[in-house]
């Protein structure tokens, strides 16, 4: 595959997730810009990652980055962005992913305290990032990409829109991001922009990192997950690693039936069956779908019958769907 004289921009690749989809795209020949508010590391950040960081490593693969520090609380930052990569490129954009978030903390010191009794200001710091600007990177990007007929747009989400997870505000903007997904690709299906938004599961981030090194933070999640802090840590190996979901991006990039795929919540290892790959080690990771998994979690008395579930044997989605099922 290659993705050379693709433009994509990535937002919020200093570290994590967006870090893994920029250096997967850089990798396939795209010009990548990145986005975060850290240009330089600091050797007293709370994780480690800049965005020079993530550019010397895509150039090292042979790709070409363009670093553009952004703060995306701020819109005419996030317009600035846009307006350079239209003046730079004779406004193409071949792709968009809204990964940006900058709420981690604000999540796990939070996890099921009750909305009433949340920070006054706690929705705008879980969803001003990771909603409102996902809308307005969508705006800006599909007015580039509308007139050229060309196009994909990718939210970077997860199951909290299906279910209660974290705490209310959390559930309120991933349920946003799949929906703005949905919508948005019915109105730019004609102009043949897809529109799709991914669920990665369990993912081996900085910030997962330091759940487990911190025995408070790893115990608060393991009440979340509904299981022991060590079935937790047992099954946190089959996570997915941060490049796992940069090689979706890339399989979806170089899909040439990419409109069936559009207005549609894919989970990301479901597109690795689809598209016939594994993570960088050779695994499967976990798939909230797939049977064999979720037995994973459970007690050990019956955990060990997952080594006897196949792979293909999956919950079907719309079953899954009822999950969040809203009417009587």
């Amino acid at each position: 595959m290659s993705l050379k004289d693709k433009v994509c921009v990535v937002t919020g690749a200093t570290r994590g997730i967006g870090r893994g989809i920029a250096l997967q795209l850089g990798a396939q020949g795209a010009t990548v810009y990145v986005t975060g508010r850290t240009l330089k590391a600091k050797d007293d950040a709370q994780f480690p990652g800049s965005l020079e960081q993530t550019c010397e490593e895509i150039e090292s693969r042979g790709g070409k980055c363009i670093p553009v520090q952004c703060d995306h609380k701020i819109d005419d930052d996030v317009k600035k962005l846009f307006e350079k990569v239209a003046r730079e490129q004779n406004n193409r954009l071949d792709v968009l992913v809204n990964n940006a978030f900058s709420a981690f903390s604000a999540c796990v010191d939070n996890v099921k305290v009750p909305f009433w009794e949340l920070p006054d200001n706690i929705y705008d710091e879980l969803n001003q990032v990771g909603l409102r600007n996902h809308y307005l990177c969508s705006v800006l990007a599909a007015r580039l990409m509308v007139p050229r007929k060309s196009g994909l747009i990718i939210n970077i989400s997860g199951h909290g829109g299906m279910t209660y997870t974290l705490n209310v505000p959390y559930g309120i903007g991933k349920e946003g991001c799949d929906r703005m997904a949905v919508d948005c690709a019915r109105e730019l299906r004609e102009h043949n922009v897809a529109f799709v938004c991914l669920w990665p599961c369990v993912v081996k981030t900085e910030g997962s990192q330091a759940i487990f090194k911190d025995p408070k933070l790893s115990a608060t999640m393991a009440v979340e997950a509904g299981v022991s802090e060590q079935i937790l840590r047992d099954n946190y190996k089959y996570g997915e690693s941060v490049e796992y979901v940069g090689m979706c991006v890339v399989q979806l990039a170089n899909d040439t039936n990419i409109m069936k795929m559009s207005g549609k919540v894919h989970i990301t290892s479901d597109l690795g069956d689809h598209y016939g790959f594994r993570d960088d080690d050779g695994h499967k990771p976990i798939n909230i779908r797939r049977i064999n998994c979720l037995l994973k979690f459970a007690p050990s008395w019956i955990s060990w019958v997952s080594n006897f579930v196949p792979d293909f044997v999956k919950i079907p989605s719309w079953l899954m769907s009822f999950a969040g099922h809203k009417l009587n």
